[in-house]
């Protein structure tokens, strides 16, 4: 006669406060499922059949997945939030040779710093609201900004050098100069 192996058995509740020895295997009668014990988990570990198993065959919902699912992963991989803070925006004058800006709030240095042109009045095809971050001074296009910490106070300088302002006209594209006095710069860091 053939020898049979029978594992230890139980109904979920069973199976659920039950602590098998390490590598031991139990089944769970309800749910008709296999678990594997390590010595020291309450319940063992749960497999899963094969029917429990989506195919690929089957649509994924991104929704269907929770917010603190969502809410441990960034908390475990991600870093840390990134915070901005803006200037009120300043007009434009390229009379001078640079605008200056601090942050008395922050005492860490920024991650990215970026000016932002915000038109005022009507200016390049662009319309009074319109904001862009494609520009150029003089001869260079999208400008670095010089960002420094000073007596534990971020401050960013963008540099004009009394040079013409231009942006890619929003209807066609083409290199066009603006007119200062209908457009303002805002300066934001991110951190």
């Amino acid at each position: 006669m053939a020898r049979i192996l029978q594992i230890r058995r139980g109904t979920t509740a069973q199976n659920d406060n039950f602590t098998g020895l390490s590598g031991e295997i139990t089944m769970d009668t309800t749910k008709k499922k296999i678990r594997i014990h390590d010595g020291e988990t309450l319940g063992g570990f749960e497999l899963a059949r094969t029917d429990d198993i989506p195919t690929i065959d089957e649509v994924f919902d991104i929704n269907s997945v929770s917010t603190e699912f969502w809410d441990n992963l960034f908390e475990s991989y991600g870093s840390h939030a990134i915070q901005s803070a803006s200037i009120d925006p300043v007009d434009l004058n390229t009379n001078i040779n640079y605008i200056d800006c601090s942050f008395d709030d922050l005492s860490k240095m920024p991650l990215i710093s970026r000016a932002t042109l915000i038109c005022k009045s009507d200016d390049a095809g662009y319309v009074t609201g319109d904001e862009t971050d494609a520009f150029g001074i003089g001869d260079y296009a999208k400008p670095m900004i010089y960002t420094y910490i000073n007596n534990n106070v971020v401050r960013t300088r963008l540099f004009i050098a009394k040079s013409q302002i231009w942006v890619p006209n929003k209807t066609n594209g083409v290199k066009t100069n603006i007119t200062t006095s209908k457009w303002q710069v805002k300066i934001s860091v991110y951190y």
